[in-house]
């Protein structure tokens, strides 16, 4: 090959295409978005979900599938989104999203698996397996810290070097080492002060030399930087066309001695591993069965229901009771998120039609009542309480709108609409049988939950979600599913509430390892609903634990008289050293079915992993002496059984003197010294300077502090937005906040080429 063919190669050749290279027969593949669903355009390029894509199956995002904690349920909905990839001539499926739910107001929460590594990297290893066994590459991502979208292509994620490791890092491994993923995305961001995707301690040291990642590595579309520095790191093909102008810097670079050429053949051979191979995988795939893939939604949407109070056993609903359903949600469910994840369903079953074809109970009628965008409406909540007035159960639904949770925003607050809580209020002051169905991607507050009888939480449970809720409530299925984020009561207890998102350059991660239930558990806040906590229609007891050098054994019984499904949790309580350690973690987990009164016997390996932590000074991870505690429970505060286990390790030597907010776990107003202390280097600036000249490097809302043409740009941006949301259009007013957020050297990389660097420059000039 030619060095130019070469060169040209690792960039798409349009929006989702990588080049052919016909005097070689190297054909083009195509790369599509896809972590719940496929969605491959039918026309026009488009990142974000705006264009419409050809029909596909949405199933349950991974908010909702990680609530199942079933691993052999992910492999399947992964073989099945290979398999609709395949049949349409995908190579590489742009999935799944397994970045660390750091904050409930994250706005791509949906996207992603959970708050805790170990759930994120087995669930999404088994996605993996299971895209890839049909020949597709999968696609983990976002390498790495992606844990915000305010300002996500600029921002700098920083983070300390252990947390790094044993929390934002600690999926990817799993998933590398026990999946073996073919292509991995880099993020937009920067980790301590380098883009994700020319970060060589990130690709070269950790995922490539320690980890032995021999796959491709893909930007996200639009995050080169620097292709010469990303090819440096490891970073194979930039996404999407950039017209060639990538290409010829890394030819000008090679020539000029710059970029050695061996970097780019090695890149080069990673590439068409993945386009020969994939190619001859997919040729034969015809066609999906649609039909099976649509029941297997409805099978995934059930098993990743959350039970989360039910008092005097309301649930499930006796055969012949009377029901109304009330909640826009029913009629028009909220089954996705929204973004470049946004399928085109095949079909979409709403509870008014699933529980009208429902025979168990009489359904007396259905009523919004609470306008979708927020608007109040007094006689929307009339018709609705009048209505539960003639109903035995009044089953309400409720959640976030579309425009809440988006790619490219974050929320601005956990609480629900205040027209669906005066809607709640009134139902629960005149009936005694209110059953709330929450549709969320990301926790949301419920200060309603002590008045009413029943909550299931559906998450965002695809296209199957109506039939699957109706399933759960009538008694069909089991609910089976347990949070796999913790649901604190209020926004102000979140370990991160102080820190996120970043303000403007950085974005701090003062709260180091204290994520979710680690900070929780360690400082003992209390929350609505823990992490790990779900209900049955049945119980379950615990019994016998053995634990021995390499695993621990217990037993399960199912008490109930129904069949069920239990999920147990194994949390390591580490022993008191210098070392400053969350009180528990989660390190396996089983999900077991049982008959009525049958018991089993579950039996947990330990890893490599169970018991060690990453030590910083020595660059590895070790296991430190001492008696540590074996829990086994039903939740992370429902722990049934406990024993303990000494294990031998290294003598403790970390960081934890001068460290007293991570010693205690009460991080929430961690200091500049200590922070600074915890990083190893003083802290990066977190403001913009305002007085300073733009560069390509700013971003298009910092037009607001320069001259007045720059602020006349941004103000006619911001009343389009606005104008946008009156219109009730909410993702093209959410995908103008990303362009807001979107630096000025970026522009030319989504122009496909068509607008210059030099336009871009002349244009700051002026502005």
């Amino acid at each position: 090959m030619t060095l130019q063919e070469k060169a040209s190669l690792l960039s798409g050749a349009n929006f989702w295409n990588t080049k052919p290279v016909k005097r070689l027969k190297i054909p083009a593949i195509m790369l599509t978005d896809g972590p719940h669903g496929l969605r491959k355009q039918a026309g026009a390029a488009d990142h974000l979900g705006l264009g419409e894509s050809i029909k596909a199956t949405c199933f349950p995002t991974a908010a909702a599938l990680a609530n199942s904690w079933d691993e052999t349920l992910l492999q399947k909905v992964g073989t099945a989104l290979g398999n609709e990839a395949a049949a349409n001539k995908v190579s590489v499926l742009l999935g799944p999203g397994l970045n660390i739910v750091r904050d409930p107001l994250a706005g791509r929460s949906f996207e992603y698996f959970s708050e805790d590594p170990y759930i994120a990297g087995k669930l999404a290893a088994a996605m993996v397996c299971g895209i890839q066994s049909n020949g597709v590459a999968a696609t983990p991502k976002h390498f790495a810290v992606n844990s915000q979208e305010y300002l996500r292509m600029s921002i700098d994620e920083v983070v300390d070097e252990r947390t790094m490791r044993e929390i934002y890092l600690e999926g990817f491994r799993r998933v590398v080492e026990e999946s073996k993923p073919r292509m991995i995305m880099t993020s937009y961001n920067k980790v301590n002060g380098t883009y994700a995707n020319e970060n060589e301690h990130l690709l070269q040291d950790i995922l490539i030399k320690e980890w032995r990642y021999s796959g491709a590595m893909v930007t996200d579309w639009g995050g080169n930087n620097d292709r010469v520095a990303g090819l440096k790191a490891g970073s194979t093909l930039e996404m999407p066309s950039s017209n060639g102008a990538t290409d010829k810097e890394i030819y000008e670079a090679v020539k000029a001695g710059a970029l050695d050429e061996s970097i780019v053949d090695v890149q080069v051979n990673k590439l068409l591993s993945i386009v020969f191979e994939t190619t001859a995988a997919i040729k034969d795939t015809k066609s999906s069965d649609l039909d099976a893939h649509h029941e297997l939604a409805v099978e995934a949407a059930e098993r990743s229901m959350v039970l989360l109070k039910n008092d005097s056993n309301i649930l499930p609903i006796a055969s012949g009771t009377t029901v109304a359903l009330i909640g826009d949600f029913a009629q028009t469910p909220r089954y996705q998120g929204a973004g470049s994840s946004l399928v085109n369903p095949t079909r979409v079953i709403s509870a008014v039609h699933a529980f009208t074809d429902n025979d168990l109970v009489e359904l007396v009628g259905y009523e919004p009542g609470f306008k979708r965008a927020g608007a109040k409406s007094s006689n929307l909540i009339r018709r609705a309480v009048a209505l539960a007035k003639k109903a035995e159960v009044a089953i309400v639904f409720i959640g976030l709108d579309e425009a809440k949770e988006a790619e490219g925003i974050d929320r601005t607050t956990m609480a629900l609409p205040e027209n669906q809580l005066v809607l709640l209020s009134a139902l629960s002051a005149v009936h005694n049988n209110v059953v709330v169905v929450s549709a969320a991607g990301g926790p949301i507050e419920m200060p309603f939950a002590d008045d009413v009888a029943s909550i299931i939480h559906s998450s965002l449970g695809g296209q199957g979600v109506g039939k699957a809720i109706a399933n759960i409530i009538t008694g069909l299925r089991t609910p089976s599913g347990k949070l796999a984020v913790s649901y604190p009561y209020t926004y102000g207890d979140a370990p991160t509430a102080n820190y996120f998102p970043g303000k403007e350059k950085s974005a701090e991660h003062r709260e180091g390892l204290y994520v979710g239930y680690r900070y929780y558990e360690t400082a003992d806040v209390d929350v609505r609903y823990p992490f790990g906590y779900g209900l049955s229609y049945t119980t379950f007891s615990y019994s016998n634990i053995v634990v021995k050098e390499k695993s621990v054994t217990f037993s399960i019984t199912n008490d109930g008289d129904i069949a069920g499904e239990e999920i147990a949790q194994m949390y390591i309580k580490p022993p008191k050293t210098a070392t400053f350690r969350p009180v528990r973690e989660l390190k396996a987990f089983k999900k077991i079915s049982l008959q009525p009164g049958q018991t089993k016997k579950v039996t947990v390996d330990f890893d490599s992993h169970t018991f060690a932590h990453y030590h910083v000074s020595a660059k590895a991870w070790v296991i430190a002496n001492g008696e540590y505690l074996v829990e086994v429970g039903a939740s992370v505060q429902d722990i049934r059984l406990s024993a303990s286990l000494k294990v031998k390790g290294v003598a403790d030597a970390q960081q934890g003197v001068k460290l007293k907010s991570y010693q205690t776990g009460k991080i929430k107003n961690v200091a500049d010294k200590e922070f600074e202390t915890l990083l190893g280097r003083p802290l990066p600036a977190a403001l913009w300077n305002r007085k300073a000249r733009l560069t390509a490097e700013d971003t298009i809302m910092q037009m607001k502090y320069s001259r007045v043409p720059g602020r006349v740009l941004y103000g006619i941006l911001r009343l389009a937005q606005r104008v946008l949301f009156i219109l009730k259009k909410p993702y093209l007013a959410n995908n103008m906040e990303f362009i807001m957020n979107l630096p000025f050297s970026k522009i030319p990389g989504f122009a496909g080429g068509k607008i210059s660097n030099k336009a871009i420059e002349r244009f700051l000039k002026v502005i």
